[in-house]
């Protein structure tokens, strides 16, 4: 790991006063990793270690999974450090992998005997949103999970 940044997601209280105490599973976090087998390893770890923090065990496999996946994409594609970033608040879970490769990812059919291409398969079934956007040289891939517990909280939205 390169460098950590640490900071949390709160409504803006007065500008001389203490903030209100953040809600459940508000906050953001970003880490940055060299390209090395390790990276999706120490993400992973992360993501737990991060949503226990935030009080959001309930997404933590889901979302370790996922953000496996992106990270592991980021190692085989782009060869090049990578940014994990993470940020809860208002009853979402986002995770973004940002690399320096240009090209988009892409949802494979997935067969019984395809041995790659189930990480985007993966993203496109389990998260709620999900998506991509250029990112100076390269570009970041993001998902959405649902955090609040309500009623269609964390279902897919078109």
């Amino acid at each position: 790991m390169l460098r950590l940044s640490e900071g949390h997601l709160s409504d803006h209280g007065p500008r001389f006063g203490t903030l209100p105490p953040l809600p459940l599973g508000a906050g953001h976090r970003s880490v940055e990793y060299e390209p090395s087998p390790s990276a999706a390893g120490q993400a992973r770890a992360e993501v737990r270690r991060q949503l226990e923090s935030w009080g959001l065990t309930e997404q933590s496999d889901t979302a370790e999974l996922l953000v496996s996946e992106l990270v592991t994409n980021a190692l085989v594609h782009a060869e090049s450090r990578l940014r994990l970033t993470l940020t809860a608040a208002h009853g979402v879970l986002r995770c973004e992998v940002s690399d320096a490769d240009h090209r988009r990812p892409r949802v494979r059919r997935v067969t019984e005997t395809s041995e790659s291409g189930r990480g985007m398969f993966l993203v496109d079934a389990l998260a709620r949103r999900w998506g991509c956007h250029e990112d100076g040289p390269g570009k970041t891939v993001w998902f959405e999970l649902g955090t609040c517990g309500l009623d269609g909280c964390g279902e897919r939205q078109p």
